[in-house]
Parts: C-alpha cells; sequence; structure tokens
C-alpha cells in the first residue's frame, strides 16, 4: 500500500516521485573523492582498526564517540579561558574525535552493514551540531575573536552545502579540499593549541596568534567556496546548456 505521500506524487505531479528517487539515488552511488595528503595512510589505519573493532561495537557507537568528542572540545575551549591547560584537553577531544567521526564509515564499509542514506544525513548533521559546538567554544576562549569564530563556522556550513548540492547534482561526494580534509585540519587546530600553549601572542605582542591563524583559515575557506562554487557551477552549465 502507497503512502499517503507517495500518492500525493503520482498523483500531483509523476515527475515529482521520479525527482525523490534520483536524490536517494544520488547519495547511494555518488562517487567518494578523498585526495588529502594523509589519505592513503588514514585509509589503512581505519581498515586495521575496523577488522579489530569488537563485534557489540557498531558505527552508531562510533558516531555518538566522535560527537561527544568535538562537544567537549567546544567546552574545554570555553574552559580554556581560565587555565590555558585545558587546550590540552582540547587536542585529546580531537584524536577522540577522529576515532569516532572516521571509523564509523569504515566500519559499515568491512562489515558490510552501510546504509548510504542514513549514513550521510546523521553524520552530516552531527558534524553541524559539532561545528557549532566547538566554534562556539573558541569564541568564548578569549584566544579567537568571536567575528573570526563566527566567519569560520559559517564557511563551514556553506562549505559542506556545496559539498551536499554536488553530491545531488554532480554525483561527487568530496571528502576533501586542495588535499586538506578534516584529519589535516584537526592536526593543525592540535599543532595551533600547542603553539597557543608558547606564544599566545605573536608578531611582537601585537596579535593573538588564533587571531591571525582563524584568519587565514577563513580567507582559504572562502577561496574554496569560491573556486568550487564557480567550478561545478560552469560544469553543470555546459552539461545542461540550453540549445
Amino acid at each position: 500500500m502507497a503512502s499517503p505521500l507517495v500518492d500525493y506524487c503520482e498523483q500531483a505531479n509523476p515527475k515529482v516521485l521520479s525527482e525523490m528517487k534520483k536524490v536517494s539515488s544520488a547519495v547511494t552511488h555518488a562517487t567518494r573523492i578523498q585526495t588529502s595528503f594523509l589519505a592513503s595512510v588514514e585509509k589503512k589505519t581505519l581498515i586495521w582498526l575496523a577488522e579489530r573493532t569488537p563485534h557489540w561495537i557498531n558505527s552508531d557507537h562510533l558516531t555518538a564517540v566522535g560527537f561527544a568528542g568535538q562537544i567537549a572540545a567546544g567546552v574545554f575551549y570555553a574552559l580554556s579561558r581560565w587555565n590555558r591547560h585545558y587546550l590540552l584537553a582540547v587536542i585529546a577531544c580531537l584524536a577522540v574525535n577522529w576515532l569516532g567521526d572516521s571509523l564509523d564509515g569504515t566500519l559499515a564499509r568491512v562489515r558490510r552493514q552501510q546504509r548510504p542514506r542514513y549514513g550521510f544525513y546523521v553524520d552530516h548533521m552531527v558534524d553541524s551540531f559539532g561545528a557549532v559546538a566547538m566554534m562556539g567554544g573558541l569564541a568564548l576562549s578569549g584566544y579567537m575573536h568571536p567575528w573570526i569564530a563566527m566567519g569560520l563556522l559559517l564557511a563551514f556550513l556553506v562549505l559542506s552545502i556545496q559539498s551536499y548540492l554536488a553530491t545531488y547534482t554532480l554525483g561527487e561526494f568530496r571528502l576533501s579540499f586542495w588535499n586538506f580534509g578534516p584529519t589535516e585540519l584537526r592536526l593543525l587546530l592540535a599543532v595551533g593549541n600547542l603553539a597557543l600553549l608558547r606564544w599566545p601572542v605573536v608578531l611582537r605582542g601585537h596579535y593573538r596568534l588564533f587571531y591571525i591563524g582563524g584568519t587565514i583559515g577563513l580567507a582559504g575557506m572562502s577561496l574554496m567556496i569560491v573556486f568550487f562554487t564557480v567550478k561545478n557551477g560552469y560544469r553543470l552549465y555546459c552539461e545542461e546548456r540550453i540549445r
């Protein structure tokens, strides 16, 4: 028996149902593009870990672990306003976030328990909420100007939207941009935390380290957004040129 939504789609406009099916197909069959610097080493490491993960641990557990790590990172960033040694706790949280966020999908593929649409939706909603928490923590830390943190969060969300739209329209799910992926960004952030313990201000004490790093990161992400938007838009224009 068809659902009311399906009945409505068939009666009102058969093309609507066809488009709904295309969305499902685009997510399921999209080509994963991962060209980051550490992609090869990371893939081998994750497969090794997945093969040795206890059977009672599943992908949902790992997703929850990764999310908890990112939320905790935001909390410790906020606490570092009063004690900068909490920055070390942030590094540990980033490691936990990497483990959960990177291993959940690999575990599903190794066990052949993929749920493409569910995994795609849940994983990226969790990433979005986690990014809000971590950037919020940075904004409260005092080490990064709140406007820079907000700019980084906005750029992340827009870049994510660009990636999701490309998945649907081009059938390509890009996990990295210009050889940088989530793992490389976590490592840069961890190194930045260690540097922040030693040099909270730089350039003769005139600027905070994360003010400069955040501004550079924001500029780089903005360039990525413009570049890939123009590139993908032009590609789609050529593929669907009106004759």
